[in-house]
C-alpha cells in the first residue's frame, strides 16, 4: 500500500486534510451552510429602467423567442396554419363586453407591480401564450380578468418577447374563414379573446403609440370588411371596433392621423349602414372623435363626395331610428353633424341635406321627451349653427326651444348631386 494511502495516526494531523464537519446546529454549521448555500433569486419587478416583461418576472424560466419572421415574410402560407379550437368564451358572446368604448377606462401607469396575492399568476399566463397548447387557456383568462388584472397588464404583454407575435398568429389564423364565410362561434370567441388583449395594449399610455407605430391595428381591417350578419361574425366586427374605440377614446392626433390615412372611414361607413345597432353605435363613435380632430374634420370635407358619403349615411340612419329608436346612438349621430356644421362648406351644404326629421318638429319633440340635457344643448347649438328664420322657421322654433304653429313646409328632395356639389364649391 502506497504511504500516502495510509491513515493518518492517531493524534496527528495532515496538512492537506478537511477539517471535520461541525455538529449539527451548532453555530458554525448554521454559518457555513449560510455560506455554502446560495440565496434563490427573488421575483419581483425588474431593475429601474429596464423594460417591463413577464421573463423578468419569472426569471428562473426559460422562455424561447418567437421570432416575427413566423408571421410576417414566412413562407408558411396562412391556409396551412392550424385552425384554432378552444372552449367558448361566454364573456366575450355577451354584447355588453363591447361596449367599453362608452365605459370610463381606468387609470393606468406604470407603477410597482401589485401584490402578488392578487396577480401572481399574470406573468405566468402571459407566457402560457407562447406554448400553442396552453394558449387557448391563458388567452381565456386574461381577457376575462383585463379589468381587474394589474394595471401593468399592458406592459406586460408588449414587452414580453414573442408574446405579441402569438397573438397576432391567433388573429390571423382565422383569415381563410372570412371568405367564404365559414367562422363558428369556437373559432370566433377564440380570437375574440386575443382581440381583447389589443384593445388592452391600445389602451394603455405607454403601449398605444408603440402599437400604432407597428401597425397592428390594420391585421384588424379585415374582420371589419365582412358583411355577414351571423353572430360569429357580428361579435368579431363588435370587438374589433373595440380596439379602434380604444384607440381613439383618448384624443391623440397621431392616432388619428394613422388611422385616417388607411380606409377606416370607408369601413366605418359601411358598418354604420348595415351592422347592428351596437355596432352602427361604436362605428358611429368613432366616426365622431376622428370629426373631433381638425386633421379628420379637414379629411372628410375635403371634397364634396367625401362629406356626402358621410351625411349619406348618417341621413340613413337618421331615418332608419324612425322605425327603432335609439337614444345612445342618436347622441352620436348628432354630434357628428355638430361638428360638420363648424366647417363653412360642410355647413352650407347641411343645410339643404339635414334629414326632416330634424327640421320638422319631430326631433325636438323626441328629445323633449327622451333626450338628456347634454344631446338637446348638442342639437340646439346645430340648429342654430344652420338656421335661417326665414327659409326654416322651425330651426329657429326649435333653437329658441318653442313650438312653430305656421304652415307645415312641403317636402322637397334634396337638391340634385350637381347643384348640391356646385353650392358646396362656392
Amino acid at each position: 500500500m502506497e504511504p500516502s494511502s495510509l491513515p493518518p495516526s492517531p493524534g496527528s494531523e495532515s496538512p492537506s486534510a478537511e477539517p471535520s464537519t461541525p455538529e449539527a446546529g451548532s453555530p458554525n454549521e448554521i454559518e457555513r451552510r449560510k455560506v455554502a448555500s446560495p440565496v434563490p433569486a427573488t421575483l419581483g419587478s425588474p431593475a429601474p429602467g429596464s423594460p417591463r416583461s413577464a421573463t423578468s418576472i419569472l426569471s428562473t424560466q426559460s422562455v424561447p423567442y418567437v421570432p416575427s419572421t413566423m408571421l410576417v415574410g414566412s413562407s408558411t402560407p396562412v391556409s396551412q396554419m392550424t385552425t384554432p379550437s378552444g372552449t367558448p368564451s361566454s364573456s366575450m358572446l355577451s354584447p355588453s363586453s363591447a361596449v367599453e368604448y362608452v365605459m370610463p377606462i381606468p387609470s393606468l401607469s406604470s407603477s410597482v407591480l401589485p401584490s402578488p396575492a392578487s396577480s401572481a399568476d399574470i406573468p405566468s399566463l402571459i407566457l402560457d401564450l407562447l406554448a400553442e397548447s396552453k394558449r387557448e387557456a391563458a388567452l381565456l383568462e386574461l381577457s376575462k380578468r383585463r379589468e381587474t388584472l394589474s394595471e401593468d397588464l399592458a406592459p406586460l404583454l408588449w414587452y414580453t418577447p414573442g408574446v405579441m407575435v402569438s397573438v397576432l398568429q391567433e388573429i390571423i389564423t382565422i383569415y381563410p374563414l372570412l371568405t367564404p364565410p365559414k367562422l363558428k362561434a369556437h373559432a370566433s370567441n377564440r380570437v375574440c379573446n386575443a382581440l381583447a388583449l389589443f384593445q388592452c395594449v391600445a389602451s394603455h399610455p405607454d403601449t398605444r403609440p408603440p402599437f400604432v407605430a407597428s401597425h397592428l391595428p390594420l391585421y384588424l381591417y379585415p374582420f371589419l370588411n365582412t358583411t355577414s350578419k351571423t353572430r360569429p361574425f357580428e361579435y368579431l366586427r363588435l370587438t374589433s371596433l373595440g380596439v379602434i374605440g380604444a384607440l381613439v377614446k383618448v384624443d391623440d392626433p397621431q392616432v388619428v392621423t394613422f388611422l385616417l390615412s388607411t380606409e377606416l372611414v370607408p369601413l366605418t361607413l359601411r358598418i354604420m349602414e348595415s351592422g347592428s345597432e351596437l355596432s352602427r353605435t361604436v362605428s358611429t363613435f368613432i366616426l365622431q372623435k376622428a370629426l373631433q380632430d381638425e386633421r379628420g374634420l379637414e379629411y372628410v370635407c375635403h371634397t364634396y363626395e367625401r362629406f356626402n358619403a358621410v351625411a349619406s349615411v348618417l341621413n340613413g340612419m337618421v331615418v332608419h331610428m324612425a322605425e327603432r329608436p335609439s337614444a345612445r346612438l342618436l347622441k352620436h349621430i348628432i354630434r357628428c353633424y355638430l361638428r360638420l356644421s363648424d366647417n363653412p362648406k360642410a355647413r352650407e351644404a347641411l343645410k339643404t341635406s339635414l334629414p326632416e326629421s330634424f327640421t320638422d318638429g319631430t326631433m325636438a319633440t323626441f328629445l323633449k321627451h327622451d333626450g338628456d340635457h347634454a344631446v338637446k344643448r348638442w342639437f340646439a347649438h346645430l340648429i342654430s349653427n344652420l338656421g335661417d328664420t326665414h327659409q326654416s322657421p322651425h330651426l329657429y322654433a326649435q333653437t329658441q326651444g318653442t313650438a312653430y304653429t305656421g304652415a307645415q313646409p312641403k317636402s322637397s328632395s334634396p337638391p340634385p348631386y350637381a347643384l348640391a356639389q356646385e353650392m358646396y364649391y362656392v
